[in-house]
This record gives C-alpha cells, structure tokens and sequence, in this order.
C-alpha cells in the first residue's frame, strides 16, 4: 500500500528521514542528479533549515520504502519570475512506468499556489510527464557557468 508524506518548514522531517530522502534522490536521479551535499542543500532550503523561502518535499513510500520524491523550492517571486522551482523529482527504478510520477505531480498541483517552473533536460523521459500537466518551453534558458 503506497504512503505519502509531506515535509514543510512547518512540518520537518526528522534528520534520519531527511538522510533517506537525500540518499534516495542521490541514488535514483541517475545522470540528471546533483551531488549529495547540493541535493542536501536543496532539502535544506525547502524546510527552512537555511534561509529560504521554504518549500516542500513529497515522498512516495511503499512498505516504509522510499519509491519516489519531488522537492520545490519557493522563489519569493511571483508574476516576472513564477512562484515555485521543481528541482527534484526521482522514482526508485523498479517502479518507474507504473504512474508515480503523475501520483506526485498529483500531490504537488494540489499543495502549491502559484507559478511552477522546471529545468529538464531535452532528453530526460520525464519530459512527457511534465507536457502532460501543462508545462511549456517558452523560453530557451542561458547560464554564465563560472
């Protein structure tokens, strides 16, 4: 039977379960993840244990497993800039084609107010997911990397 959580600056959670969350993510992001201490960094932003704007995390469990996770930040902005950043989304790799990333695309549409934005790159599967709930590429994005 599938469980889900949500963690906010309101509703913390605990550092073994904020540990599990980052080791998932850093594990099932496969070649679209981040490095541990940025993916803890970005946990830390969305629960406010650094100073932020807060967001949420939602995690998917089956069985006291974690299966899936989505993270997003707040930005602080809203109409020039939208109102929520999606910087994670993973699901365990024995459970992918199976639905679960609509389940949280689910629980994040239902939980957030305002504008959300994401960065895929234009070969991640994912993509289709994120077409199918409304997202649009209006913009072509530029980093001064340095």
């Amino acid at each position: 039977m599938l469980e889900h959580s949500i963690f906010t600056p309101e509703r913390l959670p605990t550092p073994k379960e904020q540990a599990a969350i980052a080791d998932f993510l850093f594990e099932h992001l496969d070649q679209y993840g981040d490095a541990q201490e940025d993916i803890q960094r970005c946990l830390n932003y969305a629960t406010k244990q650094i100073e932020s704007f807060g967001g949420m995390i939602f995690v998917l469990k089956d069985q006291g497993q974690i299966i899936g996770a989505v993270v997003i930040n707040r930005t602080g902005m809203g109409g020039y800039i939208p109102e929520n950043i999606l910087v994670y989304i993973a699901i365990h790799q024995n459970y992918r084609g199976e639905g679960l990333g609509s389940k949280l695309m689910d629980l994040v549409t239902e939980h957030t107010t305002g504008d959300i934005a994401l960065h895929v790159e234009a070969n991640n599967p994912a993509k289709f997911l994120y077409e199918k709930y409304g997202f649009t590429n209006p913009y072509l994005e530029m980093r001064l990397k340095r």
